[in-house]
């Protein structure tokens, strides 16, 4: 494997996708509103980690979503938030975390102690 990696967003099919040599190597899916874009999963071809795929599609897709301006990012992908961790540039873009919604227990107002 000797090619550069190309990044593509394919939105029939809701995901980025990374090519080296021709070949799939790795995608990001999406779910994308009008307000929002939510990065759901980061998969890389065991054949092609450690080549820099999940940073490539991490880089591509992040920066698309600051380049339109409209959008607000909501890295549930762990790995999408973990890469927006090391590249604070983009914290201003982010919403939200990493993982599901706050349980009902975090969000419950607290209950006062009787006298």
């Amino acid at each position: 494997m000797t090619g550069d990696i190309e990044v593509r967003d394919d939105p029939e099919r809701s995901r980025y996708e990374a090519t080296l040599d021709g070949e799939v190597a790795g995608w990001v899916e999406y779910i994308r509103s009008s307000r929002r874009v939510v990065f759901t999963h980061t998969f890389v071809d065991p054949d092609f980690r450690g080549l820099g795929i999940a940073g490539a599609l991490a880089g591509r897709a992040i920066g698309d979503a600051e380049e339109d301006g409209t959008r607000t990012v909501v890295p549930r992908c762990p790995y999408i938030a973990s890469w927006m961790d090391d590249h604070p540039r983009y914290a201003h873009l982010r919403r939200g975390t990493a993982g599901a919604p706050r349980p009902a227990s975090d969000t419950a107002t607290p209950l006062t102690p009787k006298a």
